[in-house]
């Protein structure tokens, strides 16, 4: 079986991280090539981060969000009753797993944060 023949059947398999991985490793040169338990787990690992991507991909399209907003563009400051630390513990989603609750207040539709009280 040649290489070619095995990213496609990697494809075939919806295995499509895995088959870029093992592409980019079959285009090294030989003495550049992992050994088998070092690829297997880099081509595992490829696969993981591809799902994720589409994964986020997926529920960014269907969120439908009408701005690309990234939490080091937020305004922090007094008026707005937010802190930069406020802000980089919601961003990392920790309050999630220890089961915290949020309270976000302020006018509708506003955009504006008034208060936040974790």
């Amino acid at each position: 079986m040649n290489t070619d023949q095995t990213i496609e059947q990697l494809r075939s398999m919806r295995l499509t991280g895995m088959a870029r991985r093992y592409e980019a490793v079959a285009s090294l040169p030989v003495h550049e090539i992992q050994d088998v338990h070092e690829l297997l787990g880099s081509m595992v690992q490829a696969e993981l981060e591809y799902r994720d991507h589409t994964r986020t991909q997926k529920y960014l399209k269907a969120s439908r969000l009408r701005y690309n907003a990234l939490p080091e563009e937020i305004i922090c400051n007094a008026e707005r009753g937010i802190t930069r630390e406020q802000v980089l513990r919601l961003s990392d989603g920790s309050f999630i797993h220890r089961g915290e609750n949020v309270l976000i207040t302020g006018a509708t539709g506003s955009g504006n944060v008034n208060h936040m009280i974790m």
